[in-house]
């Protein structure tokens, strides 16, 4: 979550302030952290990032609150030369890009500061710190189309970066600019860094780094935009641009499209709606009402979606509608959770700790005093990582927006996740987690079983490390185990052993090979033991 703060007179051209806009603000679930002469300060929760622009709030609040109809978003016609093309050397960089010109804009100083937030924002919490996507704004008039999207050495790369008035090469903005110096874990393990130039043979931009100064500097008189994002989520950096672009078009701005040649051809933004089935039943089941299809239309309709005939059409920038239960909790905020009434249940229960919560607990316990850190990472997997591990037996997800379509099968894989992107960090590094794993068994009704699983990982670290920490951990449940060795593909064989609790595998420990330790980037020695704890529950009774 995040507080943006609008200008009152920019948002008042809009929507008068009053009391009882105030209170909306705080029931469309915004909360309105303060309210002064010049500003108005509102909470904007992780999975709204359309809300971050004062156009963009505006958008979906005075639906809310009635004062506007939805709308759609139209490409408007653009010049041939509107080409942007992708070479193959990107690949290893961020290989995915979409754009957008943008023209018949009008800023001030607040509008201009607007757009800039909403950049900086998107790329800061979307973009996980630019390293998921990164964004570049441009002005229209300092570009000359056909634009190349390719990698160099960072030698080859010589420009004037923003705020400097000297060109640089490549490896000298990662140390002398202050944005170089801030961003450049992001491209110091690649050959080849990306960039942005045009026909002219001018570089726009570093991406993630930083734009040009000659060509990346937006003014107050600027009236037509080039944006491009890049990434390594396509889906993400597409509606991040649908995102910054339709906001735009809320301040009078149209949108032109980009024709993106790849090894195919494809349009860019892409301003589809994207489309849900919705269950009435569902909807009064889980909000314990009583609504009928045409309540539920007026209810949609207010938060920005159009429905018809089981069909729900969310609008492009909306990233965050992945299930079913996204709208459910869109139409209560339609409703107003203030005119839903609480009723106790009319049943009497005891509550009590499972077994299994309490052995979760302890052992929690036991390995944070040897000084571990406890993670807790996504119970789903990325499609690279599957096809990294070879995991062909991994549960996928049916129709998954995001670049996580896997269940996990094991614990081993988020874990060295984890740690490649923690490997900056001081050492040595002691990680455990203790959470659910998902694998295929056509004995169970839905053809899942599900199961707890211990993972622990210490770097830098040995076969004997890590059996210590085991030792120690089953000693304190009073278990006994046996080892012998076996072989297990990620880790070295000759230090790798099973965990044999009543003469049953419940887990293995070992030394991770030096071949997974260079595919994740980690160049620390890696020990690592993963337990199911299935057999550890039966042994208390």
């Amino acid at each position: 979550m995040t507080n943006i703060i609008f200008s009152r007179k920019e948002f008042e051209k809009q929507v008068k302030l009053t009391p009882e806009i105030q209170e909306k603000i705080t029931l469309f679930g915004t909360p309105l952290e303060n309210v002064t002469k010049e500003t108005i300060e509102i909470e904007i929760f992780a999975n709204r990032p359309d809300l971050l622009s004062l156009d963009g709030y505006l958008r979906s609040f005075k639906k809310f609150i009635g004062k506007e109809s939805n709308s759609d978003y139209n490409l408007k016609k653009s010049e041939n030369n509107f080409k942007l093309y992708i070479d193959k050397s990107v690949k290893e960089a961020r290989p995915y890009v979409s754009c957008a010109v943008v023209k018949k804009l009008s800023f001030n100083e607040e509008r201009l500061k607007d757009l800039i937030n909403l950049q900086e924002k998107l790329a800061t919490t979307l973009g996980r710190n630019r390293k998921k996507i990164a964004i570049g704004v441009y002005p229209l008039e300092k570009i000359s189309f056909p634009i190349k999207y390719e990698a160099r050495d960072p030698k080859e790369i010589v420009f004037k970066p923003l705020g400097m008035e000297k060109e640089l090469n490549a490896k000298d903005i990662l140390t002398i600019h202050p944005t170089g110096r801030k961003y450049e874990h992001l491209l110091k393990d690649l050959k080849k860094y990306p960039i942005f130039i045009d026909s002219s043979k001018n570089i726009l931009s570093m991406p993630p780094i930083i734009n040009s100064e000659v060509a990346g500097k937006i003014e107050l008189s600027t009236k037509e935009l080039f944006i491009e994002c890049t990434g390594h989520d396509k889906n993400a950096v597409e509606k991040t641009l649908a995102i910054i672009s339709t906001s735009l078009a809320e301040s009078g701005g149209t949108i032109h499209p980009i024709e993106i040649m790849d090894e195919t051809s494809c349009q860019s933004p892409n301003l589809e709606k994207e489309k849900t089935k919705i269950s009435i039943n569902n909807v009064n089941k889980l909000l314990g009402l009583n609504l009928n299809e045409s309540q539920i239309q007026k209810l949609l309709e207010k938060m920005g979606h159009s429905y018809k005939k089981g069909i729900v059409e969310s609008p492009c920038y909306r990233i965050d509608i992945l299930h079913e239960v996204d709208l459910i909790e869109d139409i209560a905020i339609a409703y107003g959770y203030e005119n839903l009434i609480p009723e106790v249940p009319n049943i009497s229960t005891a509550g009590e700790e499972s077994k299994e919560s309490i052995i979760k607990r302890k052992m929690s316990e036991i390995l944070v005093g040897l000084g571990m850190l406890e993670i807790s990472t996504y119970h789903l997997i990325k499609q690279d990582e599957v096809e990294k591990y070879n995991l062909k037996e991994s549960l996928e997800l049916l129709d998954s927006k995001n670049e996580y379509k896997h269940l996990r099968p094991n614990l081993l894989v988020p874990s060295l996740r984890v740690l490649s992107e923690n490997k900056d960090s001081e050492y040595p590094q002691k990680l455990f987690e203790i959470g659910r794993v998902f694998n295929k068994n056509s004995q169970k009704e839905n053809g899942i079983d599900e199961k707890d699983n211990l993972i622990l990982g210490i770097t830098p670290a040995n076969a004997t490390d890590i059996k210590k920490n085991i030792d120690y951990l089953l000693k304190m449940l009073n278990i006994e185990y046996k080892i012998k060795e076996i072989t297990k593909a990620e880790l070295i064989e000759g230090r790798t052993c099973a965990i044999l609790v009543n003469n049953k595998q419940i887990g293995y420990f070992g030394e991770v090979h030096p071949e997974t330790l260079k595919n994740n980037n980690l160049n620390m020695p890696l020990s690592i033991a993963e337990i199911s704890l299935e057999e550890i529950y039966n042994s208390f009774n």
